[in-house]
């Protein structure tokens, strides 16, 4: 019997046709609500975490990076710049959400979302960002820098990678309650 109020749970109860009841058999999660919203908070908690590690000095890269191609640098300082890029790292994450969602959410653990996000960091850091001027050469960066944004960019990435895992392979969170 139930003691803090809470209603037992009857098992063997069964639906008007006939079938045990499960109430989450027929549970589908949203791919686009669920990249939105996956996305929307490792970008608006890890840029959150990129613009103290500025304030901090850890690293010389402005939090607006991900806007550096699309406005000047000397905007991206100000107050309302850091505002524009911290919104851009946002909409940066939800579309890498969907990439991850839509090519790699079968895959189970961890490691799949911490490799994901080194491998961003090597694009924006060692690849695109020098070439398209969103960040300095590697040799210029600096140790700190450096391994502050890895660091960042692999907590993203594990944020991004093992939150889809959970939900696109977890399937005991779907068994009625009491199954057991």
């Amino acid at each position: 019997m139930a003691t803090n109020g809470e209603q037992p749970v009857q098992k063997g109860k069964k639906d008007d046709d006939n079938r045990p009841r499960n109430e989450y058999r027929n549970h589908r999660t949203n791919p686009w609500l669920f990249g939105l919203t996956i996305g929307f908070f490792a970008g608006l908690f890890w840029g959150a975490t990129r613009w103290l590690f500025y304030w901090f000095k850890f690293t010389i890269e402005i939090p607006g990076i991900m806007a550096e191609p699309f406005f000047k640098h000397s905007f991206l300082m100000t107050g309302w710049g850091m505002a524009v890029g911290y919104g851009f790292y946002i909409v940066f994450s939800i579309l890498a959400a969907y990439l991850y969602l839509f090519t790699m959410s079968k895959l189970r653990g961890p490691w799949p979302g911490v490799l994901y996000g080194v491998l961003w960091w090597l694009i924006i850091f060692v690849f695109a960002g020098p070439a398209l001027q969103m960040t300095q050469a590697i040799t210029k960066a600096g140790w700190n820098t450096l391994t502050s944004e890895l660091c960042i960019f692999l907590l993203w990435g594990l944020f991004i990678g093992y939150s889809t895992s959970f939900e696109y392979t977890d399937e005991a969170s779907r068994e009625p309650i009491g199954a057991f």
